[in-house]
This record gives structure tokens, C-alpha cells and sequence, in this order.
């Protein structure tokens, strides 16, 4: 059975012309309202209103228009079925076989300054979203099409299947229906929540981006949502899994840090090594490079300046999993692709943009969700937070903040040791700080690098003295932490008697 009747009604009217012509030029009957209608008919193609094909005229300012039996029966009525058939004839239903209409423009909408309620509410869309729901449902007999994209393929088919489309198609469309109106009904609750008084609700709905090659583990089925695709670029290499995911997630966001040319090495998630340099891509890498010199094997490699051929030709002779820069020069990509498994992510500057989007982890039966980390916090007006007798020399001062954009990078309990513009031992994750001081420390040996002179950072409170003690032994001379141990007055007496300076920031910075 070929298509006979369209409802056509589009807030966007992208490839609404030669759709239009092609229905025409195969018979079909077209439907529409409002500005639609108006367009159809202004090209001379014939239109019907909606209000005339129902008898029942557009309220309440357009809020009601399509919600009528005769638009929903035909196009919820089964084809296949003489019950329904002979009920549609008996109330003078006809059948609508295609279904076009795209949403009001709510995302846009409510993305806009300063958009009140009212201005967002007015572009919940109603009608539209029941019409493709309806339509959906009943695919075995009904086209339904949310996207401009896919009119060419509607044409395309009436004109090799007899005016009409296949039932593959249908199905496909079908679901990119239910996807849509989900995504649609996920960002209206999102926006209501935000603006909303009452108690609130948390939801999401994100399109498939793509199948990873596995999860943490190579026996682990692993998905990718959203659009990480505006975000980053894959240039080459294999596929990515779940922990690259998350390796190129941790390492953009600590890149981001930093002004000067610089360089970071991470390790699932943790950096190892990060440098900096005022000119010298190459030379913040050898910083970040001295730190641990086994940390690159496997491991991620991120800058935040286009890649240059200097150093492709140091890093291209380590076996390092992923690259991530904001770009790569010619000379160096053209190098770095003689290694067919490494890959090179391209980091685009709109990633920064997510970092106001919320944290979503999941939980036993649900999701925590909670504002990103995005600022190293305290290091405003630095000087006035010194707690010791000794304040801290300038270069001192840099060195803090340097090590201090580090550690809330590194997973707690996290000890960082800096200079101004280059890491030289870092331990993470231990069970008690003062291990991870221990860990830092031994890492800064196995380097062959001294602490002396270093500043030391920790992303929360020193709760006993013993921590500090063990980093000022270890060559330290001053230190940045959060404060607010009970034994705060401890730590403070044991930093004067090594005439060690220390600054308390007031903010913790824990990742775990």
C-alpha cells in the first residue's frame, strides 16, 4: 500500500521545499498547520489545514491543534486489523501513513541568557512529540521522521518501492523517534529541575557515541554516550576502551590547568610526571619525563600546545597508549603514524566548556551526581594565608601554586613535591598521608631526583605531624595543605621548628 495522506508541521524548515515537491510529484495528500502550511502553500503546492481535515478549529493560542481522534486514529489505527479499519470508516477516520515533525526548539531555548519560565514552558512542545509517539508505535504501517536528514531517504524509497517505504526503514525511524523524544523529555526535566523550588529529581537520556573495544577489563562489554565527539578527535590508532575514556578525560582536564606550555603523564587517571616551560614544549616534557621515567610505557601523554616534530621524535621512541593535544603539526603527525596502534586524540577547546557539567557516577541502585571540581581552590591572595612564622620566599610561592593545580589531580591520600614548573615526586592513593609522603619521596630517589628546596602539596589536611615531618626531612622547605585538623596547631609547630613555611588554603581537594 503506498502512501496516500503526510502530516507535515516543522519548527525547522531545512530541505522542507524539496520534501514537499517530492510528496507532491507521488500523490500524496499533504496536512499541515501554522507557519507550515503557509510555506507548502506559498511554494503552490496544495495543503490542507489540520483544522479544516478535523472540523475542529486550533485553542488556546495553538496549544491544541493536532491532539483530535482524527489525526491520532489515523495514524494509530491498524492497517491489518478489520475491527480497526471499519471503526476509523465508521467515525470518518482517514489514514495517515507519513508523519513529518521536528520539536519546538526547547534546548535552544532555555541555552539562551537570561530565558525566563514562561519562555521555556511556552516551548514544551505537546503535539508534536504525541504525533511521533503515535506514528511510532504503529511503524508496521506509518513513516514517521524527526530529522531534515532523512527526507532524501524518504523520496528515495517512494520512488523505488511504489510509493511507499520499507518496514527496515520504518523500524529505524521508529527508533530514532522514541531516542529523540526521550533526549527531548530529559532536557525539559533537566531545565525544570535546575529553576524548580520543591524537591528534586535527576535524569539523562544520551545517544549511543560508540561501541568501546572493551571495558575495564578485555571481558567487559563497554559503551560510549553523548558527545564525546565534539570534544575530541580520534586521528588514528585502535579503538578506544573504557579506561582510555577515562585516561582522556583526567588528562584534558589537568592540561587545563596551566597557562604556559606544558606537558603531563598519566597513569590510569594519576599523573606521574608534569612540566612546565615558558617557551619550550619539548623542555616541559623532559620535566615531566624526570619524574618517572617508567610512567610514559603504556601511559597517556598530554599538552596544551599543538604537538610540534621536536617532540613527536622523543616521545615517538617510548611505547606510550594515547597522545592528546590541541593539535598536532604535519611533521609530527606524519611521524607519530608509523605506530599504527598509538592514538592520537585531538582535544578541542569547547571541552573546557563541559567542565560546568555536572560529575555522574553510578551507585548502588541509582547515580551520584555532583558539581565538577573545576578550580584549583585558595590560591587567591596567597600571602595572607601563611599560618608558619617564616612566610614563604616568592619562589616558594610559585612552586605552591604550580603543585598545588597538581595534587587535586592526583587520587587521594595525594602528596605532591614541585618546583615552580616541574613535579619531582608524587604518591597517590595510599591509605594514610604519611605513606604517600613516603611513596612521593621514595619515587623521587628511584628518579635520582633531591627534594631539596622543594615545596610539598596535599590535597587535604596533614592530620598528624608525622606527614609533614617525613616531606620537610625529606628536603621540602614549605608546604601548601588545606588545614583544619584537630592537631592543626601540631603540624603548624612542627613546620617552625624545621623554619618551614606552610599555607593554609581552606579547601580540600580530595579525588577519589
Amino acid at each position: 500500500m503506498s502512501i496516500s495522506r503526510a502530516l507535515i508541521s516543522v519548527s525547522d524548515k531545512a530541505g522542507l521545499e524539496s520534501l514537499a515537491k517530492g510528496l507532491h510529484e507521488n500523490d500524496v495528500e499533504i496536512l499541515s498547520t501554522g507557519g507550515t502550511a503557509k510555506f507548502i502553500a506559498d511554494l503552490g503546492i496544495p495543503v490542507v489545514e489540520v483544522s479544516d481535515f478535523t472540523g475542529f478549529p486550533e485553542l488556546f493560542d495553538g496549544r491544541v491543534k493536532t491532539l483530535h481522534p482524527k489525526v491520532h486514529g489515523g495514524l494509530l489505527h491498524r492497517r491489518d486489523s478489520k475491527e480497526h479499519v471499519e471503526q476509523a470508516s465508521q467515525n470518518d477516520i482517514l489514514p495517515i501513513d507519513l508523519v513529518v515533525v521536528n520539536l519546538y526548539p526547547f534546548e535552544e531555548t532555555v541555552a539562551k541568557d537570561g530565558v525566563t519560565r514562561a519562555e521555556a514552558i511556552e516551548q514544551i512542545d505537546i503535539g508534536g512529540p504525541s504525533m511521533l509517539r503515535s506514528a511510532a508505535k504503529n511503524h508496521d504501517a506509518v513513516t514517521v521522521v524527526v530529522e531534515p536528514a532523512d527526507y532524501d531517504v524518504i523520496l528515495s524509497e517512494l520512488d523505488e518501492h511504489e510509493g511507499n517505504t520499507t518496514l527496515k526503514t520504518r523500524e529505524r525511524l521508529a527508533i530514532k523517534v522514541f531516542q529523540r523524544t526521550a533526549a527531548y523529555d530529559s532536557a525539559i526535566a533537566s531545565h525544570l529541575n535546575d529553576i524548580q523550588e520543591t524537591e528534586s529529581s535527576f535524569s539523562v537520556s544520551l545517544p549511543l557515541a560508540q561501541e568501546l573495544r572493551y571495558g575495564e577489563n578485555p571481558h567487559q562489554e563497554a559503551s560510549l554516550y553523548g558527545n564525546f565527539g565534539d570534544y575530541f578527535k580520534q586521528l588514528q590508532g585502535k579503538g578506544l576502551s573504557y579506561t582510555n575514556v577515562l585516561d582522556i578525560g583526567s588528562a584534558a582536564e589537568l592540561i587545563l590547568e596551566f597557562r604556559r606550555p606544558a606537558v603531563a603523564i598519566l597513569k590510569h587517571t594519576n599523573p606521574c610526571g608534569v612540566g612546565a616551560d615558558e617557551d619550550d614544549l619539548r623542555l616541559a616534557w623532559e620535566k615531566a619525563f624526570e619524574t618517572d621515567r617508567q610512567a610514559p610505557f603504556g601511559g597517556v601523554i598530554v599538552c596544551n600546545r599543538p604537538l610540534d616534530i621536536g617532540l613527536a621524535r622523543v616521545i615517538s621512541e617510548i611505547f606510550t597508549d594515547v597522545i592528546i593535544a590541541p593539535n598536532f603539526e604535519t611533521d609530527a603527525r606524519a611521524l607519530l603514524q608509523k605506530k599504527k596502534n598509538l592514538r592520537l586524540i585531538q582535544m578541542h577547546e569547547a571541552f573546557r566548556d563541559t567542565l560546568s557539567d555536572p560529575v555522574i557516577q553510578s551507585a548502588p541502585g541509582g547515580l551520584l551526581v555532583m558539581d565538577h571540581d573545576t578550580r584549583a581552590l585558595g590560591l587567591d591572595n596567597i600571602e595572607k594565608k601563611v599560618v608558619t612564622q617564616r612566610p614563604p620566599t616568592a619562589e616558594e610561592i610559585e612552586a605552591m601554586r604550580f603543585g598545588w593545580r597538581i595534587v587535586k589531580h592526583v587520587k587521594s591520600n595525594a602528596i605532591v613535591f614541585t618546583t615552580s614548573d616541574r613535579t619531582l615526586g608524587i604518591g597517590a592513593g595510599q591509605m594514610s598521608r604519611v605513606d604517600s609522603c613516603r611513596l612521593a619521596t621514595w619515587k623521587a630517589e628511584q628518579a635520582g631526583l633531591s627534594l631539596k628546596g622543594s615545596v610539598v602539596a596535599s590535597d587535604a589536611m596533614f592530620p598528624f605531624p608525622d606527614g609533614l615531618v617525613n616531606a620537610l626531612g625529606a628536603g621540602a622547605t614549605a608546604a601548601i595543605q588545606p588545614g583544619g585538623s584537630i592537631r592543626d596547631e601540631d603540624v603548624i609547630k612542627a613546620a617552625n621548628e624545621h623554619e618551614a613555611a606552610m599555607v593554609f588554603t581552606g579547601h580540600r581537594h580530595f579525588l577519589h
